[in-house]
Order: structure tokens, then C-alpha cells, then sequence
């Protein structure tokens, strides 16, 4: 049951000032484009997680970069080079109300 044991560092004290949920459709979803976007996207440091989502994006990435300037360039220079992309929707946090990795593994109380 157990997959790893972490350490939770924060983002903004190491410097990653920007946290981007991105949307990403594609054109094309041959089994050759899958698995080049898929080694590149896991290739990729910034991108936290990437999950294969239902709806109207193909993909949602949970991203980091140090800055709007820096968060651009990773879109220009990655994404955007990224086999198979039509669309890119960028959503950046604001502010971040909860962060966790906890599963509910208990039963909720009724009352």
C-alpha cells in the first residue's frame, strides 16, 4: 500500500513563485504522438502531474515555474513544441487553500 515516503519543500521558499493548471487537447491520439508526448511531459521537471482527464482537455498539468516570464518560456519552448497539441489553456492559482496528499482512509462521521 505504501508508494514512497516525501519530503514536502515549499514552492515559494525554493523560488517557484508561479503554480499553473494547464489544459491541453489534442489533435491527433495515434499510439506513436501518445507516447512522445508522454515521455516528454515526463521528461520535464516543472510538471508536477499530469493526469489523462475526461472532458473537453485531453490532459490536465499541475506546472511550477519561478515567474510569469518563466512560465511563458516553458509554454513557448515545451508545450507548445509538444507533438499532436491544438490547444493550450493556462489557469494560474492565486492562492492555494488547501495542498494535500492524505487519502480519506477513514469513514466520514454522521453527525
Amino acid at each position: 500500500m505504501i508508494e514512497s515516503y516525501q519530503t514536502n519543500l515549499n514552492r515559494r521558499e525554493l523560488g517557484f513563485g508561479v503554480l499553473a493548471f494547464v489544459q491541453l487537447s489534442c489533435t491527433q491520439h495515434d499510439e506513436e504522438v501518445t507516447a512522445a508526448f508522454e515521455k516528454t511531459i515526463q521528461s520535464c521537471p516543472n510538471v508536477l502531474s499530469c493526469h489523462n482527464t475526461t472532458g473537453e482537455a485531453d490532459y490536465l498539468l499541475q506546472v511550477v515555474a519561478r515567474d510569469c516570464d518563466d512560465y511563458s518560456r516553458f509554454v513557448d519552448k515545451v508545450l507548445r513544441k509538444l507533438p499532436g497539441i491544438s490547444s493550450i489553456r493556462s489557469n494560474l492559482s492565486l492562492r492555494e487553500l488547501k495542498s494535500s496528499n492524505r487519502l480519506p482512509i477513514t469513514e466520514y462521521s454522521n453527525g
